[in-house]
């Protein structure tokens, strides 16, 4: 069976939270910087967007469409390269150009392939975070 990409369901949660722990870049080091009510209003919201293959979730991606960023796209290690995240990240855009925003933003860990991924996406490396993440801005 061929990828398909789905909302997030409650019932989505453990494997979500099974591949942002799993990755080797942009690892979240502190975990209560994403609460359980946080993932909750992705998934009530048009946010959360899931690569389903075979029945098993292999990566994800949220869009904030409260502030237009994007506030995450991680794919299984095992599954990278693949196309998920180009496929994951063109969703997420989608969502928050029909939320009505124009331009998006996001941040993440400087020299990792998700760093090279944005750039040849086309979005535009702004700054630094407090955190030492390279923020970059996008048009939607």
């Amino acid at each position: 069976m061929p990828g398909m990409i789905r909302r997030a369901t409650e019932a989505d949660r453990a494997r979500i939270s099974e591949i942002r722990f799993a990755v080797k870049e942009n690892v979240l080091r502190d975990r209560s910087r994403v609460t359980y009510d946080m993932v909750t209003w992705f998934i009530e919201n048009p946010g959360i967007w899931l690569w389903e293959e075979d029945a098993k979730v292999l990566g994800f991606s949220a869009a904030d469409t409260r502030d237009g960023t994007i506030f995450a796209l991680f794919i299984d290690p095992a599954h990278e390269g693949r196309g998920i995240g180009r496929a994951l990240f063109a969703r997420a855009l989608d969502c928050l150009r029909e939320a009505g925003h124009r331009e998006g933003s996001l941040t993440t860990q400087p020299g990792s392939r998700a760093d090279r991924f944005y750039q040849r996406a086309g979005w535009k490396a702004v700054g630094t975070s407090a955190r030492g993440e390279r923020i970059f801005h996008g048009v939607l």
